[in-house]
Order: structure tokens, then sequence, then C-alpha cells
């Protein structure tokens, strides 16, 4: 594999995971050398999702002549891997070497290295088989074509309800005319969380009740102050996949089986809330929300958001303040070309942002730090976090040395993202794994990386929300989402 595609050594070494090695920098020498060799071609990609939205990738790769070209193979299969959790997608066309393309075939096939990946963006979310196709010339790609996004608008007049489904609570908030509805105390109207226990639910009719109640509970609130009032829009937000309002791989859900049934059941469920109540409601990934109410506080675009907690959540608003209808899964993105990396249960890849960027992260690297935690089961994630942060509180050097390789991590995968990302001016990182003092740590080792191994992206701005943002941000930024 090192002879086929060189990987590179980061200059700052994770303490406790040498064997690191960030795709940013193996992907940069692998392309310089490329249009060094003179032997370069073109490789363009383009990933198509719902609606014919189409978004590209350009690069190169060596000409099948050269002796070097073996590398392509890896390099080429990294890549689309990001694109799909980056973008989603299940129509891959590529301007390439066409032995790379029927490569990439195979391993998306019910018997290669990505069937997993092929059944979770084609079978499931996009209900269409996985396809790779081969673009003879440049003009067979198909343009970019993003569609339209949802634009952060916060001049808007009226009601709205934003609500936020998590997999312990529902949070929903009352927003008039583009801002938190506040009482005269200067207190939210309405802003608060309701404890459920979604996924091992197996009627479906607990989720319709459980998420009406809060609206209704929302628009009690509205009617408190202002009984002739309607609620013009509703938005939400939600951990999970969803294409055109529609559920497709939600956790939420997870009780709803079989698949057939989680389809007729489960995939419409909002917009059988939207028909009750009459009025436009539009839902988007929670990541998604998570960024755009960093951009309303921050009153400005190209923010990244990025939460580590049970596992990796991402969401993006661009430079014009806009949601692009990206998937940004990028828990299943590949952030470590090692070899050796840990393997993801569930995909069965190595090297996802999963285990680099989550509790589940912290779980791997304590046997590393030589802590030893034999009174708290292996799979108890949370708690496990919880000790290593009470470690740390105390200033054990081992729980240090975890989120330093975390805060490694997470500077080489900001450079990695952007590469992919057009703009990222903002950071906004919140979740579990980064909250007291071990969270500082982690930023302040990807700030160092960040100055000191890529200088051109040393004034990205690492926003970290407010406890009170926290609690009201992500609900409310949701209402701005409905187009009314």
């Amino acid at each position: 594999m090192n002879q086929e595609f060189p990987l590179v050594a980061p200059k700052t070494v994770p303490v406790l995971d040498p064997g690191f090695r960030p795709p940013v920098l193996a992907n940069r020498a692998f392309v310089q050398a490329v249009k060094a060799s003179g032997c370069a071609v073109p490789c363009l990609i383009a990933v198509e999702r719902d609606r014919q939205r189409v978004s590209r990738f350009d690069t190169v790769v060596y000409d099948m002549k050269h002796p070097a070209s073996a590398g392509n193979f890896f390099y080429l299969e990294r890549i689309v891997k990001f694109l799909l959790w980056q973008f989603g997608g299940w129509k891959v066309t590529i301007h390439a070497p066409e032995c790379l393309v029927q490569y990439l075939k195979s391993c998306y096939s019910e018997t290669g290295i990505r069937r997993f990946d092929a059944q979770f963006w084609g079978d499931f979310t996009y209900e269409k088989p996985m396809t790779f196709v081969y673009a003879p010339t440049p003009d067979d790609v198909p343009a970019e074509n993003d569609g339209a996004g949802a634009a952060v608008k916060l001049d808007w007049s009226g009601w709205r309800i934003g609500f936020d489904l998590g997999a312990s609570d529902e949070k929903v908030a009352v927003v008039k005319d583009g801002k938190l509805a506040l009482k005269e105390d200067g207190e939210p109207l309405l802003s608060a969380e309701y404890v459920w226990d979604p996924k091992p639910q197996t009627d479906i009719q607990y989720h319709y009740d459980h998420i009406n109640f809060v609206l209704k509970e929302a628009e009690k609130a509205i009617h408190s102050v202002d009984p002739q009032a309607q609620v013009k829009g509703i938005g939400g937000s939600s951990a999970g996949v969803f294409v055109d309002g529609r559920a497709r791989n939600v956790s939420l859900f997870r009780g709803i089986t079989p698949r057939s049934r989680f389809d007729q059941e489960a995939a419409p469920i909002f917009k059988e809330i939207q028909k009750q109540w009459g009025v436009p409601l539009r839902l988007e990934n929670d990541g998604d929300v998570t960024a755009l109410a960093g951009a309303i506080a921050l009153q400005e675009g190209a923010v990244l958001g990025i939460a580590m907690g049970s596992s990796l959540a991402a969401g993006y608003v661009d430079e014009s303040m806009t949601i692009k209808g990206w998937m940004n899964e990028l828990a299943f993105a590949p952030v470590d070309y090692n070899p050796e990396a840990a393997m993801d249960e569930w995909s069965h890849d190595i090297g996802v942002g999963a285990n680099y960027f989550s509790q589940q992260a912290v779980a791997r690297l304590i046997p590393l730090a030589g802590i030893e935690m034999d009174d708290i089961p292996a799979d108890k994630f949370p708690l496990r976090l919880k000790r290593v942060q009470e470690l740390m509180a105390q200033g054990d050097p081992r729980a240090r040395k975890i989120y330093e390789t975390i805060g490694v991590y997470f500077g080489y995968t900001v450079a990695e993202y952007c590469s992919f990302y057009p703009v990222i001016k903002h950071l906004e990182v919140l979740g579990r794994v980064v909250s007291g003092e071990g969270g500082q740590i982690i930023l302040d080792q990807a700030r160092k990386v960040l100055r000191e191994e890529f200088p051109e992206l040393g004034d990205i701005h690492f926003y970290e929300p407010s406890e009170r943002e926290k609690r009201h941000g992500q609900a409310a930024a949701a209402a701005s989402l409905p187009e009314c």
C-alpha cells in the first residue's frame, strides 16, 4: 500500500497514535507528484443525488502508462468515499482512465469493499441502485447543480415554531419576527426540552404523538400572549438522513421494522405532520441547523459545524448563509489513511471520523493512555468519557494525552475538510467530548497544527457557542427554515 500510494507522516505526531496518517498530507503529496510527472490526466467527478442535483470535484491522476499509476486506485476510492458522505449521492459520473471507474464499480458491488456505502446511499437513501458511469470526455460529466438551498432569512414576520429531535429529548422554541420570542422579563416565551425515548418504540404513533405534543405546547405559549395568532411556519432538525423531507436513515425510528414498514410509516411522518398543521414545514439534518444557528449568532456564513458526541455530526452553511442540501455525514468520511487504523463497527471501513471525534474515540484511546476502567463496561462510552473528564479535572497526565491526541487528529482533519468544502471561515465546535478543560486542549492542539503546518488556514475562527445558544439556538434557528 505505501509503495503504491505513499503515506506522509505528520510533523505533529499524536502522542497515543504514532501511526496516524492524515489524508490531507497524502492527497496533497500525490497530486503534486502527479503534476510534476508530466503524465497527469484529468479526473472529473460528478456526484448526483435527489432531484438531479449534482456536486463536482475535479482533480488529476496519473496516466495509466506511468509506473506510479497503481496509486490512482487508492486515491480515487478514498476521494469518492469522502464525496459520497459529504454530498450524498446514488450516481457517480467520472472522466478518468476507464479502468478506475470499473474498479469503483467492483468496490460498490454486492461483494465489494464498499457494499455498505452502496446499500446506504443507493438502496436505503435514494431508493436507486448505486451507479458508476464512465465519461469518455470532460463534456460528458454533468455540470454542478446544487439547486435551491435553504437561505437564512431573519427578516420574516409572524409566529413560527422551531424544534430539534434528539435521542433522549425534544427541544422546541417559539420564534417571532426572526428572533426567539421573549417575555417582558427577557426570558424565552417557550424554549424547552421534553424527555422522550424514540429509538426502541415499535409503534409510529408514539413518534407522531410526541412531536405533535411539543408543537401544541408551542402553540399554547403563542396563544397565551396573542390569542388570535396563527402559526405561519414550522422548522425542525433531527439526526439522520432526510431526502426531500422524507426520513431515509434515521436512528430515532430504529424500532420501526422491517424496512418496508419503515418506508410506509416512518418515511412520510413529517409530510403527514405538515398536512395536519396546514402550514409550511421544513426539516433539515441537525448538523446543518447547528451550523445555521452559528451563522445566525455570528451574522456571517461559511460555517462548518462539528459536534463530537455519541458520534460525529456535521453541517455546513455557505458564504451566502445558505444550507446547501448536502448530507455532511462526516462520521463516515476518511480521516486516517493508516492501514492499521481503527475499524468502524457499522460500516466496516477503517479510519473514518466516528472513531476519531466522538465518545467512541475517547473509549478507543483509554487503554492506549494506560488507563484502566474495569468497573465500567467497555461499551458504556458516556460513562467512560465522564471518568476521563474527572481524571482530567484531577490533572491526570494520561487523560491529557487523550485530548492532545484528538486535538492533533482534529487539526489535520480540519485541513482535510478545507480541501472539500468551498470556504470555511468559522468552525463551530460543540459536543460532550469538547466540554471542559479537555475540550480546550483539543482546540488548542488543532489550532497549533493549523498554524504550523497549514499557515494559510491559520485564520479559521473556532467558535464555541455559549450555554444559552446551546440551549435555545438550534430549535430557534430551525424556525427560519420554512419558506413562508
